[in-house]
Order: C-alpha cells, then structure tokens, then sequence
C-alpha cells in the first residue's frame, strides 16, 4: 500500500509530489490523460516566479515532473476510472495499472474550460483562443480582442482586459448579460468595451496561419454574419472541475468544486488542491501553492497516526 498518491501532475499535483518527496513519503503521481493540465495549451507563461522569460507553458510543466522524478517520485501515465473513499484505506482503480491502495490521496485534478466546440476553436486553442485572461491577456497589449460569454465571469475578464488592450468586444448569445447588476453596468459603462447583443461565434480566423486573426459572427435574430477583426478571443463560458470520480465521497459546492479548508477535505486523510477546489484564481502559482499545503497536510495527518 503507498502513502500517499497524487492524482493529476499540473502545478498543484507536481509541487505536491515534490514536497511528499522531500518528506519520504515515496509518494506516486497519477498523470491523467493530459498531463501537466491546462498549463500545457499555454504557449507562453510569464506570470510564474523564477523565469526571466515566457516560458512555454509545456515545458514547465515537464520541468516540475523531471524535478519530481529527481527526487524520487513515480509518476505513471494513467487515468482514475473509479475510487472508494469511505474506509482508512482509499482504493482506486486506475485504467492500466488496475486496483491501487494508499494511506492519504491528494486530488489535483483540475477544472477544465469550458470552450464551444468549434473545429477552427479547437485549432486555435493557446494560438489566440484562450479561457483565461489573467494568464494570456497581457500578450494582447495595445490590440484588439473578444470576449465570448454573458455570465460575471465573462464580465470580469472583459474588465480586466479593457485596463490591457484598446478594445474589447463582448460577444453574447442573448439582448441582456445574465451576470449580476453592478458587474454587467461596469462593463457598459467602460469606454473601450463593445457589446454585440443577439450574437455567436461562427469561425475562428486564420486556422492556416496558426493564430487568431479575426473572428466571423452570427447574429442569432437576423443570421447576418459580421468579421470583426481581433487577435485574441477568450472563452468565458465557465469551468468544469474534474470531480466526477469523487462526487460520492466528498462535499462540494454549488458548482462541483471540492470543499476544502486548507486543502483538507470532508473526507479524513484526503487532500485537494488546485483549480478543483479553486473557482476564483485558477493561476498556475496559486495551484502550486495549494499543492505545497496538501503535501504538508497530508504528511502531518499521516505522522499523527503513527
């Protein structure tokens, strides 16, 4: 049986693993099937501490789990299918290595954004299409771009935007935001935000030239199609959080985030950290911070039980 187990190898279950590591706790990472998370479709992190410059979102990842492995963490290329967390010893079953035992699990699996679907999208996606405007907004400096969404978090990254860029367009499907009052009236009322009521993505432009150099849109009442020029679009429809396997064991909010009090969880000796406990910030540095207090949690919890 192990000690501890970390599902997911982002920020939040890499410096998990590096702090279990550092306390001889043999702990073992569960990639996932994208490993290293939402951090890998950034082409170009210049937010996180340490770096002098942009460092592409995928090698720093791959950084922290070579960091991890130099200390001795395992960390398989495997996927949670299923848990049971209701006795002392949490059971998961993973897709390749089948059934697994440890003392204490941390969960770092992450929230996924929420993108429409769209193949030119898709395409585009850390090329000019982004679901986070605190992490990429900056490289948008002085230019023009889109936000797609009606809800506060569509509102709030509109905001944020319009103190970066010249011009922000929010794109919403309906004649009226659905977000709260005060922050749908700071959004109409600043001077560099445009609104296009009524209105939906249609194509995401230029697929060939590997970055976003406009967008076509679709008026949902007249199915007029306009292009509005833009270099950037950011998808602001909302997270999901990766908390499926665990919907049975532990409490979460409103939104399927885990409830957590300083990483730990309703559930005795498991931990969560990250963006699946984190509906606000959802920042590479917060997860590895979060990730740094479960590995200490865990590693008290399991000293406390001999």
């Amino acid at each position: 049986m192990e000690k501890v187990v970390i599902i997911g190898s982002g920020p939040a279950g890499m410096t998990a693993a590096i702090y279990a590591a550092r306390a001889n706790l043999a702990p073992v990472v569960i990639t996932g099937m994208t490993p290293g998370g939402q951090l890998t479709q950034t082409t170009d992190v210049e937010n996180f501490p340490g770096f002098e410059e942009p460092v592409d979102g995928t090698l720093l990842v791959e950084t922290m789990r070579k960091q991890a492995e130099r200390l001795g963490v395992r960390v398989l290329m495997d996927e949670l299918t299923a848990c049971d967390l209701s006795g002392d010893v949490k059971k998961l079953t993973l897709m390749i290595e089948g059934e697994m035992e440890t003392e204490a699990l941390i969960i770092a699996t992450g929230a996924s954004a929420r993108y429409l679907g769209m193949d030119s999208e898709q395409a585009l996606i850390g090329k000019g299409v982004s679901g986070c405007a605190t992490c990429d907004g900056s490289f948008y400096k002085g230019g023009d771009v889109a936000v797609v969404g009606g809800g506060d978090t569509a509102m709030e990254e509109a905001l944020y935007l319009s103190r970066i860029v010249r011009k922000v367009t929010v794109i919403h499907r309906r004649d009226e935001f659905r977000a709260s009052k005060i922050m749908a009236q700071r959004v109409l009322d600043a001077p560099n935000i445009d609104i296009l009521w009524d209105s939906v993505p249609e194509e995401f432009l230029d697929v060939e030239k590997g970055e976003v150099t406009a967008l076509k849109v679709r008026n949902v009442k007249s199915n007029a199609i306009t292009e509005l020029a833009v270099q950037g679009v950011f998808i602001a429809i909302g997270h999901t959080p990766n908390t499926a396997p665990f919907v049975d064991y532990l409490d979460l909010d409103s939104a399927g985030y885990i409830k957590a009090n300083n990483t730990k969880t309703s559930r005795e000796g498991v931990f969560a950290a990250g963006d699946v406990q984190d509906r606000h910030y959802k920042q590479a540095v917060t997860a590895a911070g979060t990730g740094c207090i479960a590995a200490l949690e865990a590693e008290r919890w399991l000293g406390a039980r001999g």
